[in-house]
């Protein structure tokens, strides 16, 4: 169940990310409040699954998943450049998530 809160919060993460880079200096409120509550929501998860897993596990598989699915909302909504090398480095960071995962004894 930890794993499961750690990929949400991660997920989480990439929301309030998002949407800090649209509150233009935090004049624009729903942005802001979006980035409020996803902060809270992926702290708090991140908080929860650390009961279970490392630390060292836990961050760097969080702020993988968060740094990972940020540049693809980027990708998507064609506000990132796309390229092959930027793919493979997702690949490979994605790649390194799960692979602390299976090492892991959480």
């Amino acid at each position: 169940m930890a794993w499961i809160v750690l990929v949400a919060s991660g997920m989480m993460e990439s929301v309030w990310a998002t949407a800090l880079g649209k509150m233009d200096g935090f004049s624009k409120p729903l942005p802001l409040i979006v980035f409020v509550v996803g902060m809270v929501l992926s702290m708090s998860g991140l908080g929860c699954a650390m009961k279970s897993i490392p630390t060292g596990t836990a961050y760097p598989v969080w702020t993988g998943i968060g740094a990972a699915l940020t540049v693809v909302i980027g990708i998507v909504t064609k506000t990132e450049p796309v390229s092959a090398l930027k793919i493979a480095l997702l690949i490979g960071l994605i790649a390194c998530v799960i692979g602390l995962k299976l090492v892991s004894k959480a």
